[in-house]
């Protein structure tokens, strides 16, 4: 989930399509007829699920992206690309329905409010399933997960090939997990309290410790947003008390960008957290779920601890920062931080080497056992 900014802050402009100027929107663009139209919860971007009278498929998600990154066709272009590209590598990712010209987007006006803004506009195929958040997550799913996580970077920075990739390299993208000393700039959204001292401490310890280290890590294509959200899954079994999940789709890459292999399974980690009721033992599932793919280096394990941290530290801080410039998505904004903060206060009183040994030993356990 990210708040799309590069650099400094900046009011970001979400699209304000009402339900009526979407329909009509899918019809000029797309050459759709609209059976029905219902508004999906988002970020930054703005999303319809909407079924058309069309053959073959016929429920699609209409993704307006806000005014800012709309100036970014690169980026969005790559974006869609990659989606394209893991949907042909066997991954459940959506693939663009062209429009009526045969390109995978368009820059077009709408949306209420003052001022003349233009949006990009995508019509994506919908992805059936359950948001990993609605579920009880259990140990086979958080491997999968980590499976996950590894095997699309993999394949990203493996395969991928296409003119737009050079636009993934987004120096100061604040969503990069590199870019967690840039908080400082945001920080003021916090209140004075034990909280905001926690995240002082990240941003100091990562500014010393992980840093100077990113140089030892290896560099791939990050998703970079592999969120509890983001994660459909649908049950293959009809156990009850015991049901095995499956990946059924991977949703919004609007966060890709140019980083290092520890840092999606470090962002899926924290993610995973977020609805456990043991959070302190979710890192050693998804961490094995990874390492089964692309087993960490030991500088890339010492920083896991700091890197899971970090990436606590940009949700709460940046979720509050935008929820001051849109307090009628606040509910939306600061889904994490109803439960981030107490994970991330819990990850410091525990320590480093106590979290860090229970991940670890987990991990190892995964060795001599396939998950169950």
């Amino acid at each position: 989930m990210s708040s799309g900014n590069d650099c400094q802050p900046q009011i970001l402009t979400k699209p304000t399509f009402g339900e009526r100027e979407a329909t009509e929107l899918v019809d000029r663009v797309f050459g759709l007829k609209v059976l029905w139209i219902r508004s999906l919860p988002s970020y930054d971007d703005q999303n319809f699920h909407v079924c058309v009278s069309a053959e073959g498929a016929d429920e699609y998600v209409l993704k307006i992206t806000n005014s800012e990154d709309s100036q970014k066709p690169d980026l969005i272009e790559a974006q869609t690309q990659a989606m394209m590209f893991l949907s042909t590598e066997g991954f459940p990712s959506a693939t663009p329905y062209l429009t009526k010209d045969g390109n995978i987007m368009s820059l077009e006006s709408g949306g209420t409010g003052s001022g003349s803004k233009k949006y990009m506009v995508r019509l994506l195929t919908y992805l059936p399933g359950t948001p990993v958040a609605k579920i009880t997550a259990n140990a086979q799913i958080l491997y999968e997960i980590g499976r996950l996580a590894a095997s699309v970077d993999k394949a990203l920075s493996e395969k991928f090939q296409h003119p737009s990739v050079k636009s993934l390299h987004r120096g100061q993208f604040i969503w990069n997990l590199a870019n967690v000393p840039l908080l400082d700039q945001y920080i003021y959204a916090l209140d004075q309290n034990k909280y905001r001292a926690v995240v002082e401490q990240v941003i100091e310890q990562f500014k010393g410790k992980v840093i100077p280290k990113l140089s030892s890590f290896r560099a791939c294509i990050n998703h970079g947003d592999l969120n509890d959200h983001n994660i459909l899954v649908d049950s293959s079994s009809a156990s009850l008390e015991n049901p095995q999940y499956r990946v059924s789709g991977i949703l919004d890459f609007s966060d890709m960008s140019y980083g290092y292999y520890v840092f999606e399974v470090a962002i899926a980690i924290m993610y995973m957290m977020i609805e456990s009721p043991d959070p302190l033992s979710v890192g050693g599932h998804v961490l094995a779920g990874f390492e089964s793919v692309l087993p960490l280096t030991a500088e890339e394990r010492g920083a896991l601890f700091l890197l899971v941290s970090g990436r606590f530290a940009q949700s709460l801080v940046i979720a509050a920062h935008t929820a001051l410039l849109y307090p009628e998505n606040k509910e939306y904004l600061t889904i994490t931080a109803k439960t981030g903060w107490k994970h991330l206060m819990t990850m410091f009183d525990v320590g480093q080497e106590a979290v860090e040994k229970a991940w670890f030993e987990t991990a190892q356990a995964y060795a001599y056992h396939a998950p169950t």
